[in-house]
């Protein structure tokens, strides 16, 4: 199963690149992100937290749509799936 990242703002820069493609990245989004970070130190103090959850101002998508709406971390993952990580937004 593959999955493909997207990575926004800042987060892009801690992780080295805009899109980060996984080829075994687990059964869940928690699971992605975990693969994710395995080996991304600098992204990884960006949005864990010191306990590792994710920082509550940290967005993650999947096709779309956010994990919150569903069962957040704990979304299952099909072949193909786009998932998108996004800093704190603010305007006005």
């Amino acid at each position: 199963m593959t999955v493909d990242w997207k990575l926004f703002a800042d987060l892009a820069e801690h992780a080295g690149d805009r899109h980060v493609t996984l080829d075994d990245p687990g059964e869940t989004v928690g699971d992605a992100l975990e693969t994710l970070l395995a080996d991304r130190p600098a992204l990884a103090d960006r949005v864990l937290e010191e306990d590792g959850t994710l920082r509550s101002q940290i967005n993650v998508l999947r096709n779309g749509t956010d994990v919150e709406q569903s069962a957040g971390l704990e979304t299952g993952l099909e072949d193909g799936d786009e998932l998108a990580l996004f800093p704190p937004v603010s305007g006005g």
